[in-house]
């Protein structure tokens, strides 16, 4: 069986770091209160005159030097993010040029806080089908751009910040003891389009917009809907909790994750967490923890990682890999 094997993973965060203590110039909140309601410490901003698009190439180009090969080897480049450079074309397109890759395609996912899910689900089925062979995957937000900076429910708890991996395809024997993707799967439901969203649009207002969410509505969504989506995808490779070696769920924040690991039995020593340092990247949180638990050495071949995610649409879903 034709699978999708992670060779390479990379990251690249913005050199500009905000603490909490950045807010309390401008609005009613300080550290202590910013800590004990969503664990985040800090987060990085991009700079002026830096794009979604800078960020992902040279996390892209980390995931390509740590696989070893040639960036004209991939086929396909997938990017999943809600802040792209411009209305059009992709960002995708730009960074397959600034990466010198020469060849096959590259277009944009749009699932929020979903898209990586989103976009390894879409190369896991490029790769399955045999149109791909060798997929770069990347999640990159700057979210500092449709932040409200007057609403301090949503602008504490997101950053900036990208996270790639490079996926090959590679015969395997079809057993859950296969390197790869063992399951990707992804879900929606419009009815609970303005629990989190953008104020504008290009066709709407002819504006971004800024971003505006209903906190105790999204927790609540994602304190059931992640878990179920990692269930789904055990009950279908049969394998029991227990199996799963990490947790590497969407960064939204510690209070989420606690939930999460929680409802499936995993231990908080399972659970991989750069929101303190991070915040929410949105798109790029998952990649950012990856690359985060393969450096520091928690992560090795042949463990099972889960990797649920919900965001924006409402869109969900889980990727299961064999690392």
């Amino acid at each position: 069986m034709r699978r999708a094997v992670v060779i390479g993973v990379g990251a690249h965060l913005p050199e500009r770091v905000v603490p909490n203590t950045h807010f309390e110039a401008f609005m009613e909140t300080n550290d202590e209160w910013i800590r004990e309601r969503t664990g985040i410490t800090q987060r990085h901003f991009a700079a002026e005159g830096e794009v979604t698009s800078d960020l992902a190439v040279m996390a892209g180009a980390e995931a390509i030097k740590d696989a070893g090969v040639e960036a004209s080897s991939i086929d396909l480049v997938v990017l999943a993010t809600s802040t792209p450079d411009d209305t059009m074309p992709s960002t995708a397109t730009k960074i397959q040029h600034r990466l010198g890759i020469t060849g096959g395609a590259a277009f944009d996912v749009n699932a929020a806080c979903s898209g990586f899910v989103y976009a390894m689900t879409v190369a896991n089925s490029f790769i399955i089908a045999g149109t791909a062979k060798r997929v770069l995957v990347i999640g990159a937000e700057t979210y500092s751009r449709i932040l409200d900076f007057n609403d301090r429910t949503t602008c504490i708890l997101f950053g900036d910040g990208a996270g790639a991996v490079l996926l090959d395809a590679q015969e395997q024997k079809g057993t859950n003891d296969d390197r790869g993707v063992l399951f990707s799967k992804i879900h929606s439901d419009g009815q609970y389009t303005q629990l989190l969203a953008t104020n504008g649009g290009v066709s709407s207002t002819m504006t971004s917009g800024k971003m505006f969410m209903v906190g105790k509505e999204i927790f609540r969504h994602a304190s059931t809907k992640m878990p179920a989506a990692v269930e789904e995808g055990l009950a279908e490779l049969k394998l029991p909790l227990s199996a799963i070696d990490w947790l590497v769920p969407h960064q939204a924040n510690m209070r989420i994750l606690a939930s999460v690991g929680q409802k499936l039995h995993i231990n908080e020593e399972k659970v991989v967490a750069t929101v303190p340092k991070h915040a929410n990247t949105s798109a790029a949180s998952i990649p950012l923890a990856l690359y985060t638990a393969k450096n520091d050495g928690r992560l090795k071949n042949g463990h099972l990682v889960a990797c649920p995610a919900l965001g924006a649409g409402l869109t969900w879903g889980c990727t299961l890999i064999r690392w």
